[in-house]
């Protein structure tokens, strides 16, 4: 028995020794690779042909074969145009596509995958295309139990986000698009408290289905599923007397005297609508400390007269002037907003998208089984999706050993906003949409104007960072530095009407979690996929299993993940990557290991957190053998 290191080698010196010197060879007969079929998590599944996630797709190893090459595709006769996704580099009988595929669905199907085998001296015909379809595992989202101002629903798996859709009493309507599983009805409530108004809800609701990743034909960037039929939630008279804080719902309900973390980002529910001083008021706010004292605050929401706040990641709302409105659609600009000290205060909503988070480095796996062969090329590097929203999600902390978050709700009153004149501080040029000042006096929702006629400009403040103020528009004219920025009496301000420090001193102060999902990697056995020893296509069946090449490993996929990232390591503990990361936003993926015994690790990554807080609980380390490579010469008879 002979052991040489080099696949390719031994293969040649075989193909020689069978070969009489000088002898022409033929091309070597081989069939097509056969048993292409899609999995999720194991190899062995039931066979079939529609996915609510991307699977992963295996076929049955073809003998002397040094690698395959794989294609993706919209046609089943694979045009040049119809090609999502290819790799010409496969060196095991399965593969992860990298990219996450639209809900598609077609006639007999919408997605083809077909493969070939590359061997010594010939490459075999492409394979009988595999056809399946992508589908949401659920037909719609089903609501569940809520509380007053607040709609919930089932999480369907393989959705990125929601699409909520109003059908306001006034005959007209308002799509939101949210990534956890719960919605306010701010708009049912604002201005408008009477159940004449917010008594009945209507709505509709259907899960998308974003593609993250770079599909080589340019397929549509979203998909969704079936709009649900029209709901009808009945809310219970509006009721005042002092504020009071009932709990967080997400896909928990956590209530003071039951309190459990939350894994999606969470609603917060409250009563009443009277604070320390003064009589009622129409509009409440949300903020979030990591303290109890109510000083460190960390997250802000939107001013709502619903008495349930939850975040949307694609805008904050607007509140009619002088707090009263007929109208259900709050969109727009909103306007200036304060603390009860005169702090200016910015929403979460109202804040740009944070930038993905990425390792220190990160590449596509390049795998070599051991020995010197030529490592597979990298694949295109990874990059983060292009619009994740506002970070309105909430990071991790230690629930199990005591932190918390406290939270409380603010009465807001709206009162006119005192004139202010400030300075340019440096040019602005015409279509700029920043601009920078010397004080901090203004604040999101200002009115403003710009220079002096005729190259005046009118503007809306959109966001404050230091001195740089974004503007809603683009400037018409160019600004000096030194030219005046007035903004007008008469302007409205949202303010709140105590001291935060004060409600929660008060009482008024309640706590809640997160804690963030952790990959799923293993059951019985561990979702991994690939070579046997002896050369045949199989799943782990046991704790520990023996694979011979580049392992594909599998999870389930985590509440709030937007992409995964995944690292191996030669040492369950200390655990230390041997490699760089690799991201995808598939639920598999194929590692790059090489002979010997290794453990690889898979956390999420949430893209509504801020930028260095959107990586995710890791999963347990999972051990993982790779065996050596075994060959034999075979001579002539």
């Amino acid at each position: 028995m002979l052991r040489p290191s080099n696949l390719l080698f031994a293969c040649l010196l075989a193909l020689l020794l069978v070969a009489p010197a000088g002898a022409a060879r033929k091309p070597l007969a081989v069939d097509a690779p056969t048993g292409l079929h899609g999995f999720l998590l194991r190899s062995d599944e039931p066979r079939r042909d529609e996915f609510p996630r991307t699977p992963s797709i295996a076929w049955n190893p073809v003998a002397g074969a040094l690698r395959y090459e794989f294609q993706l595709s919209t046609s089943n006769l694979f045009r040049e145009g119809g090609i999502l996704y290819e790799n010409e580099t496969v060196t095991a009988p399965a593969t992860a596509i990298p990219i996450s595929l639209p809900w598609i669905t077609g006639q007999p199907h919408s997605l083809f995958a077909r493969v070939r085998a590359v061997l010594p001296d010939d490459v075999t015909p492409w394979s009988r295309s595999y056809g399946f379809d992508m589908r949401p595992a659920a037909a719609t989202p089903t609501p569940i139990e809520t509380y007053p101002g607040l709609l919930r629903w089932t999480p369907v798996e393989g959705a990125t986000g929601y699409r909520v859709w109003f059908l306001f009493p006034d005959a007209t309507s308002k799509q939101v698009t949210v990534k956890t599983n719960v919605i306010d009805q701010r708009e049912w409530y604002t201005g408008h408290q009477g159940s004449s108004f917010s008594g009945k809800v209507k709505w509709r609701i259907r899960a998308e289905r974003r593609v993250v990743g770079v599909p080589r034909n340019g397929l549509p960037v979203a998909s969704y599923g079936p709009w649900s039929p029209i709901y009808s939630t009945t809310n219970p008279a509006f009721t005042g007397g002092p504020l009071k804080l009932l709990g967080t719902a997400s896909d928990v309900l956590s209530t003071p005297g039951d309190q459990e973390a939350h894994r999606l980002a969470p609603a917060f529910l409250f009563s009443g609508n009277t604070g320390l001083y003064g009589g009622p008021t129409g509009l409440y706010r949300v903020y979030v400390f990591t303290d109890r004292d109510c000083l460190n605050r960390v997250w802000a929401s939107s001013v709502v007269g619903s008495p349930a706040v939850a975040p949307r990641p694609y805008g904050a709302t607007t509140v009619p002037a002088g707090g009263v409105s007929s109208n259900f659609n709050l969109d727009g600009a909103t306007i200036s907003a304060k603390a009860f000290d005169g702090e200016a205060v910015t929403a979460n909503e109202a804040l740009a998208p944070a930038a993905p988070w990425t390792p220190a480095f990160v590449k596509a796996p390049a795998p070599t089984t051991g020995g010197g062969e030529t490592p597979e090329p990298a694949a295109p590097s990874f990059a983060g999706p292009s619009d994740p929203g506002a970070p309105v999600d909430f990071w991790d902390i230690d629930w199990d050993r005591g932190a918390r978050y406290y939270w409380t709700v603010m009465p807001v009153g709206i009162r006119s906003a005192s004139p202010l004149t400030v300075a340019l501080s440096s040019a602005a040029a015409a279509k700029d949409k920043q601009i920078v000042v010397n004080t901090s006096g203004l604040a999101a929702g200002d009115a403003i104007t710009i220079g002096t006629s005729p190259s005046q400009d009118n503007a809306r403040i959109v966001s404050l960072s230091g001195s740089t103020v974004t503007l809603a528009a683009e400037l018409v004219y160019g600004h000096a530095p030194g030219e005046a920025i007035v903004r007008a009496s008469g302007g409205s301000v949202l303010q709140d009407l105590e001291l935060a420090q004060e409600a929660c001193a008060s009482g008024r102060v309640a706590t809640f979690g997160k804690e963030s999902e952790p990959v799923v990697t293993a059951a019985a056995a561990p979702y991994v996929t690939g070579l046997s020893t002896k050369g045949r296509l199989v799943s782990a069946v046991r704790r520990t299993s023996q694979f011979y090449g580049t392992p594909l490993v599998a999870w389930a996929p985590a509440l709030g993940a937007g992409a995964y990232e995944v690292q191996w390591s030669k040492a369950r503990y200390p655990f230390r990557p041997a490699a760089a990361s690799v991201m995808t936003y598939a639920t598999a993926v194929t590692l790059p290991l090489r002979p010997g015994t290794w453990y690889y690790r898979v956390r999420g990554i949430n893209y509504s957190l801020p930028t260095n807080a959107q990586p995710m609980s890791w999963s347990d380390p999972v051990e993982l053998r790779i065996a050596k490579p075994t060959f034999r010469i075979v001579g002539e008879k």
